[in-house]
């Protein structure tokens, strides 16, 4: 798998949960598209959407409701992609989306491995490879990153850490789209700083690679340690995405 490839097939289907194409992404203009349901789409996304924003680094692409276009269209006139994720910018956009009961809610960026980097990197603890049958039991809060008791289906894959017969670590994916599996990891709090997350996430890439997916891995902007974990791991920033819901009160 070349890294080439990986970054047409996240464009492919970031073009499939918008509603573009895949020159709307790379365009050097931002755009807005009417959000529509997709066969090709992430398999969580609740489609067609309010509004979406998504970013590769040259511009925004907006896949918004028919009736909050206009609002959308305004704030990213002359709106850089550098700028149009970050506040002050966003609390202008939460000002356009408030009359349709609406407001900015779920941000964070979207990394992608680079082939050239990925390695197995070496833990103290026995690993072990998982399947979706070894995850009945697990569906509990330690493990809500790296499992989602909602999508029980798309959890696929795992590579867990074992301090003797006791799982302390677990990184598992979940098969969101045709192409592109979701890495998700969680370390119990007395086992952290001792690189099992890390240990877990690059095996668990090699893994996914070798069933001929990509791996792509998400973290909050604020999530500073799991951002390093992704770094570390060989994996490197890929596009950036904001959402917006109704507003909470």
């Amino acid at each position: 798998m070349e890294n080439r490839y990986i970054w047409q097939v996240a464009l492919r289907q970031s073009a499939a949960d918008l509603n573009c194409d895949v020159e709307d992404l790379l365009a050097g203009e931002n755009r807005v598209i009417l959000s529509a349901a997709n066969s090709g789409a992430r398999k969580y996304l609740r489609l067609p959407q309010a509004c979406h924003l998504v970013s590769y680094g040259t511009n925004i692409v907006a896949a918004v409701r028919k009736d909050v276009k206009p609002a959308v269209e305004k704030y990213l006139q002359g709106c850089s992609a550098a700028h149009g994720f970050e506040t002050p910018g966003i609390h202008v956009l939460d000002r356009l989306l408030e009359p349709f009961g609406l407001q900015t809610g779920f941000m964070a960026e979207y990394f992608l491995p680079d082939v050239e980097k990925v390695r197995a990197l070496p833990c103290t603890y026995e690993m072990r490879r998982l399947q979706q049958v070894d995850f009945a039991g697990l569906y509990l809060p330690q493990w809500s990153n790296a499992l989602c008791a909602d999508r029980r289906h798309l959890d696929v894959l795992g590579m867990g850490a074992y301090d003797g017969d006791m799982l302390v670590g677990l990184a598992a994916c979940s098969a969101d789209g045709e192409d592109m599996w979701q890495i998700g990891v969680d370390v119990l709090p007395g086992y952290r700083r001792q690189g099992i997350a890390s240990a877990l996430t690059s095996r668990l890439t090699l893994e996914i690679i070798k069933c001929g997916k990509v791996p792509f891995y998400c973290a909050a902007w604020c999530n500073v340690a799991s951002g390093r974990n992704a770094v570390r791991c060989g994996f490197r920033p890929a596009w950036v995405e904001l959402s917006a819901g109704k507003i909470i009160r």
